[in-house]
C-alpha cells in the first residue's frame, strides 16, 4: 500500500501528508498544473495510440478482445445519442458523446492507482533535475481538481453555441435567444433567464464532477494514513479494497453523466421545440 512507497521525502504527519498529496505541481506562478496536463494527455494519447492499432487490424466477423472493447463503448455511447437526440446519426455528437465518455472514464480511473505511487515516480524523475522530494506534488486524478472538468464542461458549451448556430442559423439561433421560453415581446428577460441558464450547464457538469472525484481522492489519503502505524495496515489494506470497489461505480457512473448531460444540452439547441 501506499506507506510502503513512501521512501522518498514523503511527510510522516497526518496533516502535511493530506496537504502534501492534496497540491498539484504547478509551473510558473501556479496557475498552470502540469501534473493534470501530462496524466491527462497522457491517458488520452494511449487511447488514441490503441484505437489506431485496432483501427489497423480491424477483423469483420470475428473480432479480437481489444476490437470487441471498443466496438462495445462505440455502440454503447451511439446507443445513448440516438435515443435522446432528435437526428440520428449526427456526425458530431456521436464522436463527442464517446471522447468524453472515454476520457472522462480513464482519467476518473487513476483514482484507483495507489496514493503514493506516480507521487513517488514524479521524484525520483524530477530528483535529477534538481528538485527536493518534498517540492513535488502530484496528484495523479485530473478530474479530482476544478481545471479539467471545467475545461471540459466549458468545451461542451461552446460546442452547443457552435451547433445551436450550425443547426438554426446565426439568425434563427439569435432569434432563439430573445425569444425563448416567453416570446419575443418579453426579450429581456428571456436573455436573463437564458443567460442563468448557460452558465448553469457548464457550472453544474463541473462541480459534480470534481465533487464525486475530488470526495473519492480524499478518502484514498484518508486511508492511506493508517499506513503511519504498523498496526493499523491491514485495517488500511481492507478499507482500500472496500473503498476500490465502491469507487469503480463512482467512476463509471460519473463518465456516463458527464457524457449524459452532454448529449441533452446539444440536444436541447437542436429541437425546434419550446422546452
Amino acid at each position: 500500500m501506499s506507506s510502503a512507497l513512501s521512501f522518498l521525502a514523503q511527510p510522516k504527519v497526518a496533516s502535511e501528508y493530506l496537504h502534501h498529496h492534496l497540491v498539484n505541481f504547478t509551473a510558473g506562478t501556479g496557475f498552470i498544473n502540469i501534473d493534470e496536463i501530462v496524466v491527462s494527455w497522457v491517458l488520452a494519447g494511449i487511447v488514441l495510440f490503441i484505437a489506431w492499432r485496432v483501427g489497423r487490424r480491424l477483423k469483420a466477423g470475428a473480432p479480437s478482445g481489444v476490437q470487441n472493447v471498443l466496438e462495445t463503448l462505440v455502440e454503447f455511447a451511439n446507443n445513448q445519442t440516438t435515443s435522446l437526440f432528435p437526428r440520428a446519426n449526427d456526425p458530431l455528437v456521436g464522436p463527442m458523446a464517446l471522447t468524453i465518455f472515454v476520457w472522462v472514464l480513464i482519467m476518473n480511473a487513476m483514482d484507483l492507482v495507489p496514493v503514493d505511487l506516480l507521487t513517488t515516480i514524479a521524484q525520483l524523475i524530477a530528483l535529477p533535475f534538481g528538485f527536493a522530494p518534498p517540492e513535488v506534488h502530484w496528484r495523479p486524478v485530473p478530474t479530482a481538481g476544478l481545471a479539467v472538468p471545467g475545461a471540459l464542461a466549458i468545451s461542451v458549451f461552446l460546442l452547443t453555441i457552435v451547433y445551436g448556430i450550425r443547426f438554426h442559423g446565426i439568425l434563427g439561433y439569435l432569434k432563439r435567444l430573445v425569444s425563448h421560453p416567453f416570446g419575443i415581446y418579453m426579450a429581456p428577460f428571456n436573455l436573463a433567464i437564458g443567460a442563468v441558464e448557460g452558465l448553469a450547464k457548464p457550472l453544474s457538469l463541473t462541480l459534480r464532477l470534481f465533487g464525486n472525484m475530488f470526495a473519492g481522492e480524499l478518502i484514498f489519503i484518508l486511508i492511506a494514513l493508517f499506513g503511519f502505524t504498523w498496526w493499523a495496515l491491514p485495517i488500511q489494506g481492507l478499507l482500500g479494497l472496500a473503498w476500490r470497489a465502491f469507487e469503480s461505480l463512482i467512476i463509471v457512473i460519473q463518465a456516463f453523466i458527464f457524457m449524459l448531460l452532454s448529449i441533452v444540452y446539444m440536444a436541447m439547441v437542436s429541437d425546434t421545440e419550446s422546452h
